[in-house]
């Protein structure tokens, strides 16, 4: 991945995103509630309403999860200029912020670090 990239990361029930920082980090939002990285939320951590926002490696986020670089957003909005998206993502570290399955998802948060508008087609979807 390069820095700004979208990556979607596959979970049982649901697909997790986060963003790359670049030297194998990335910047994705974990519930506040169970204290758990990211890879091992349970689905019970859809009913959160607070996420903290972590900068980790790529591969603790990962775990055994597939993954992959996902701008599919990219054919319908335009990227930010990545020293852009990579100085708000940087802001954003280990503050809470709102979350909400529906309206603020992980999807949310790095759509709208990479574009400037927070998007979740897996909702849209799923609604």
């Amino acid at each position: 991945p390069k820095p700004g990239d979208l990556i979607e990361i596959d979970r049982p029930l649901y697909h997790h995103w986060a963003l790359y920082l670049g030297d194998g980090y990335v910047i994705n939002v974990t519930p506040v509630d169970e204290g758990a990285p990211s890879l091992s939320v349970s689905t019970t951590s859809i009913f959160t309403r607070r996420a903290k926002v972590k900068k980790q490696l790529l591969k603790e986020v990962v775990g055994d999860n597939k993954w992959r670089v996902n701008n599919k957003y990219d054919r319908s909005r335009t990227p930010l200029p990545v020293e852009e998206i990579i100085r708000r993502a940087e802001h954003w570290i280990d503050k809470e912020v709102p979350y909400d399955v529906l309206g603020n998802n992980c999807e949310h948060f790095v759509t709208e670090l990479r574009y400037g508008e927070g998007v979740s087609e897996q909702v849209s979807d799923t609604v």
